[in-house]
This record gives C-alpha cells, structure tokens and sequence, in this order.
C-alpha cells in the first residue's frame, strides 16, 4: 500500500531511537568512536609519505599557511607542487579539492613541517566518522525495528567499518583526509536529511547543504550521495522513489555551486585522455609506441578490478599502495578471472532488483556500494589508475552493511548472541591485527616503497619509487659497502620498471643516480641520456648528465689516466653546463697536463672570473701562466691567491 500523504512528524517513541535504547546500548556509538581512533594510535609518531608532498610539505601554498589559502582556493590542486600551468592536469580534468589543503595550511602554520599534528587529526577524525557512521545506522535501520537484533546489526556493520584494513592507506596517510573528510561530510548530510524528514527542522536543511558543500571541496566523490541519500530516505521512511529524491533536492544547490566553482578554477576542458602510462592504465605499447587499449581489453581489465576491490575487501591481503600498470594486466573476456567477476556483480545486481520493491537492507547494502564505486571505477571517469585501495574508503560501508546483515540474519537470528559474537570478534580481529601491522608499514617512504615493491612486483610506478627510496638512502650511508648494496637492489627495481615501461623518464634518471652513486659514471650517462631522449626539456636529467660527464672525466683522468676521455667528457659537460667552475678546473688540469698551457690559462681565467675570491683558482691560473713561459703573470696572480688565503702554498704542499 502506497502512502501519498506522509506527515513529517512521526511519534515520540519512535522518533527518540537514540535516547530510548536499552542501557547497555547507549555506549555503542563512543565505543565504535574510540575503536576507530585508537586502531591508528601507531600512526601518531610517522613520517609524510606518499603524495603528502603535493598537497603539504612540497606544496608552496600550504607552505605559505594562512596565506597560501588563497592560491589554494583559485588553482587545481597540483598546481601548488608543479608550480607551472599545464602539469597540474596530468589527470583527466584537473583535480579541485581545496579544504583539506587548506586544513593542512593552517597546521602548516601552526608547527611547521612537523607530521604529527596531521596524523593526530586524521586519527580523531576518523574516530568521529566511525562515530557518525554508527549513528546514521542507528537512524536509518532502527527507525521502525528497534529490536536488539537490528541494533547489533547495526553495531556489526559500524565495527567492521571502522576496523576494515582496506582504510589504512586513508587514515595513515596524512593526505587521505580527502577521502575522510568527503564520507564524514555525506554521512552528515545524509543524517540531516533524514533528520529533517522525522523531525521538520527546516535548519536541518541549511546545514545538510553546508557540510554536503564542505565534502564537495573534499573530494568529487561526495556527489555520488546524491543518490544515496534520496535511495535512504525510499529503503527506510514511508516514501516512494519520486518522493525520496523530491526531499532530497536542496542538495542539488551546494552541487550546482560546486561545479560552477570547479569550472570557473578549472575550465571546462577535460582533455583527452593522458598518453602516460602512469596518467592512464588503459595504453598498451605497440611498436614503440603507446596506443590506447581496445574495448574489450579495456571493459575485461575494468571488470577485473572491480572484482579485485570485493576481493580485498572479504580478504584485505596482500595490502598494496599501488596498482599502477602492470600491477594489473592487460585482460581479456577469456580470462576466468574476468568472468567471476562480471558474475559477481551481476549477482549485485539481481540482489539490488530483488530486494528495491521490499526495501531490503542487502540490497541497500548492494546499490549504496556500486553508487559510491561508480566514481572511481573508470567507468564514468577516468581516474588516472587502475584502482587504490582508498577508493574503497567509501563503498566499504556497503561491505560492511552486508556483512552485518548476513551475521544478522543466518547467526544471530538462528544461533543466538554467542554465536554472533563469536563469529563477529574473529572477523574484527583478524582485520584489527591486519589494520595495526599494515599501519608500520606507512611510517615513512622508505618502508612503504620497500615493503610494497615485493607485493606490486609488475607495477612500474613502485619499483620506480623503491629505486628511488633506497638510492635516497644510499645518498648518505658512509658505509659504503652498504651503499653499494642499496644501489645495486635500486638498480634492479629500476630496470624493471623500465623493462615495464620503456619510455618512463623518471626511472631513468633515479637508475642515473643510482650509477652515480657506485661511480659507474659510464653507465650514469647512458641512463641520463636515455631519460633526456624520452624528454629532451627534462630539466634534471640534463643537470644529472652534466654532473656525470664532469665526474666521469675526473675519473677518467685520475684513475685511468686516459687523458683523451677526460677531456672528451669534460667537453660534453661544459656543452651542457657551460658556468660549472669544477668543470672548468679540471679542462684547465688536463689542458696543462698535455701541455696546452694556453688552453689551459683560458679554463682557469673562466674560473676566477666566476668567483673572484677562489685562491685556489688564482694559484691554478698562476701554475699555467709559469708552465707557459709568462714569469710575470705567474707571480702576478699568485700573490693575488696569497692574499686571498695566507696559507695556500703550505695547504697545497701537504
């Protein structure tokens, strides 16, 4: 039967969920709070990792505090890293999620370049959202079955939310708060909504907008709530479809607001899609040259990751940060994989089609996880990746709303409370004791990039990271043995990543230093150059290769004593760095070696001229004026080094 004329009020009984809850109920929601809080305590002490730099340390707005809030609010969101227009939109239309930036301004303006306030944030928020999530539970499915079955199955799906490993790379992640603040703000706006519906208060409304306005700025995945909330409102209150979504419109203004923002920021040019594999999963190479994936390979290698995300999330293990190609392989509809997957979504869907009419809480469950997975399934939009585990932060409650159900259902309703509970505590360790130990893992760079290589073992983007996480290292090890150890594994990663992605720039150039640092100088060039013939503008390759010429030819010089090689490699860098003054000295050093005293005075009046107070420089330009037959000019500029340090000859005696 169909209720046309639904009063806004309901009864007192019913309206009161919360405040009429059995005693040993009333706890739920802050126990929930402190489970969710206290589960990421091991994160207080960590470091930045992953893209904490685009968006914190590195970011020249957020460095600026309060008065980067500006630049914040008027530019995509990379645009405060790369510092240049153009590289800002490496992903398909630009990124615009200013608030938690600007969150991070104001604590960059608070302590500095110090984690620890950040993570404390992300701690208490996420218990907060834990919180939230629980009371919104509490509203939706309590509405009419106040029973302690419901109740403890909202109290089942609340704790699986908040202990779900799949979360770690959110909460642990000082940039993840994007994803926190954008749940905790729809979860608000869909309680107030809901709120608004039982209770008539029109500023219930007003606030619904604000918070759903702030998750907007947060994060674009907010917007898939304006289908959950009307679907909440149909599955739980006495409302047809039509109706649901009519009480759900005022939404539509901070939406609309939002995108005219966006466009004004960002424009309205989406671009095609990116060229770069690490920009865009869907490229395949085909003689030497990136073209974009087929249909079917790309819906096959779409619908596997869709079924990888319900994977991880029955079984979170292994746990990765990323999945960028070839973590995921190219697939086809003849993979087994592939069609389990399109199998178990279609099975989603039927359970959606026949729970809608009897407003089911699983095919709640169902439609609230494929809405919010929409967004960031590459479907509807590309999303720069093949999947990430915080894309789950949202659809995971859909997850979690199942599997309380279920428990619900087939344990508690048919074996009792101790059954439940059993069967509930060994779920929610499990995923405790994974959530605790994956957190270690994010205490720094150099442990995610190095623990995370060994499961994303075809993934180029991590081995490049590990490559570079240990040649960072190595950088300032005194051991050298260890030095030569870290360079070497470095050096592995790096050639497989270039062995995945050939034309990835960046792993040539990390692969350079890493060469660099063992004085494989040879070997450094050859991984400059390749960098450069991928990027012929790629500023640090060109001044890597400089550095690697000039030490190459010192090398060359003092080790092999192949004079012609020196100076063959100190001419290539100097072409490329023509005010290096080392560079300078040592063409100077094997010009006079050889006996072109003249070529040699030339070097070494470039390199007083470029530091007027260099001794040393005067006392070299003295040596070649000597060497050349000029007494004069020899003793002329050799009392000029005198003057400038009294003790020059006695420090080039020793």
């Amino acid at each position: 039967m169909k209720h046309k004329n639904v009063p806004t009020k309901i009864t007192s009984d019913v309206r009161k969920v919360e405040t009429s809850l059995p005693d040993h109920f009333k706890w739920h929601a802050w126990i929930v709070f402190l489970f969710g809080a206290f589960l990421y305590a091991n994160t207080l002490t960590h470091q930045f990792t992953q893209d904490d730099a685009i968006v914190i340390y590195d970011n020249m707005y957020t460095t600026k505090g309060i008065a980067g809030l500006k630049g914040l609010f008027t530019k995509d969101t990379f645009f405060g890293f790369f510092k240049e227009e153009g590289k800002a939109k490496l992903v398909s239309g630009g990124r615009y999620r200013p608030m938690t930036p600007a969150m991070f301004a104001f604590e960059y303006q608070l302590v500095g370049k110090h984690p620890w306030l950040g993570h404390l944030i992300n701690i208490l928020m996420y218990g907060f959202l834990c919180f939230i999530v629980y009371k919104m539970l509490l509203l939706l499915f309590c509405y009419k079955d106040k029973s302690e079955s419901n109740l403890y199955l909202v109290l089942a799906a609340a704790l699986i939310y908040a202990c779900h490993p799949i979360h770690t790379e959110a909460v642990a992640n000082i940039k993840g708060r994007d994803e926190i603040v954008s749940m905790l703000c729809s979860v608000f706006a869909l309680y107030g909504i809901v709120k608004y519906f039982d209770d008539g208060n029109i500023k219930l409304i007003f606030w619904a907008c604000l918070v759903f306005f702030i998750g907007l700025l947060s994060k674009e995945n907010t917007i898939t709530f304006l289908a959950v909330i009307p679907l909440s409102l149909y599955f739980f209150r006495d409302l047809t479809l039509k109706d649901a979504v009519l009480r759900s419109l005022p939404l539509l203004v901070p939406t609309i607001f939002f995108l005219l923002i966006r466009s004004a920021v960002l424009g309205n040019d989406f671009g095609g899609p990116p060229m770069e594999l690490m920009n865009n999963p869907y490229l395949k190479l085909v003689n030497g040259v990136y073209v974009p994936f087929d249909v079917n390979e790309k819906m096959a290698t779409i619908i596997y990751t869709l079924g990888k995300y319900v994977q991880l999330l029955i079984l979170p293990h292994p746990l990765t940060h990323d999945y960028y190609p070839r973590y995921i392989d190219i697939m086809s509809f003849g993979d087994v994989s592939v069609l389990l997957s399109l199998g178990l979504y279609l099975f989603l869907i039927f359970l959606i089609i026949s729970g809608f009419k009897s407003k089911q809480i699983i095919a709640f469950g169902a439609v609230y996880f494929i809405i919010t997975l929409s967004i960031v399934s590459n479907i509807v939009f590309p999303i720069g990746t093949n999947m990430s585990e915080r894309f789950m932060f949202m659809p995971s409650l859909g997850f979690a709303i199942v599997v309380g159900y279920l428990l619900k259902k087939y344990i508690l309703d048919k074996f009792g409370n101790r059954a439940f509970f059993i069967l509930l505590g060994i779920i929610i360790s499990m995923y405790c004791l994974k959530t605790i130990t994956r957190n270690f893992v994010w205490e720094s760079d150099f442990s995610l990039f190095t623990t995370d290589v060994k499961t994303s073992v075809n993934s180029a983007k991590v081995l490049n990271a590990a490559g570079g996480a240990l040649t960072t290292k190595a950088f300032s090890e005194k051991d050298e043995v260890k030095k030569q150890e870290m360079c070497k594994q470095a050096l592995i990663y790096l050639n497989q990543a270039v062995r995945i992605h050939p034309t990835y720039k960046n792993a040539y150039l990390i692969m350079g230093n890493a060469y660099y640092y063992i004085k494989e100088y040879d070997n450094a060039v050859g991984a400059y150059e390749n960098s450069l013939n991928i990027d012929s503008d790629f500023a640090d390759a060109r001044t890597n290769l400089a550095i690697a010429l000039r030490d190459g030819g010192r090398q060359a010089g003092e080790v092999a004593q192949n004079l012609q090689k020196a100076e063959e490699l100190l001419r290539k860098s100097i072409d490329i760095s023509p005010n290096d003054s080392e560079t300078l000295r040592l063409l100077g050093v094997v010009n006079g070696i050889k006996g072109n005293h003249m070529e040699a005075i030339k070097y070494f009046e470039k390199v007083i001229q470029l530091d007027p107070k260099n001794a040393s420089g005067f006392l070299n330009l003295s040596n070649a004026y000597r060497n050349s037959g000029d007494p004069a000019n020899a003793d002329k500029y050799l009392q000029k080094a005198i003057e400038l340090d009294p003790n020059i000859l006695k420090n080039h005696a020793k």
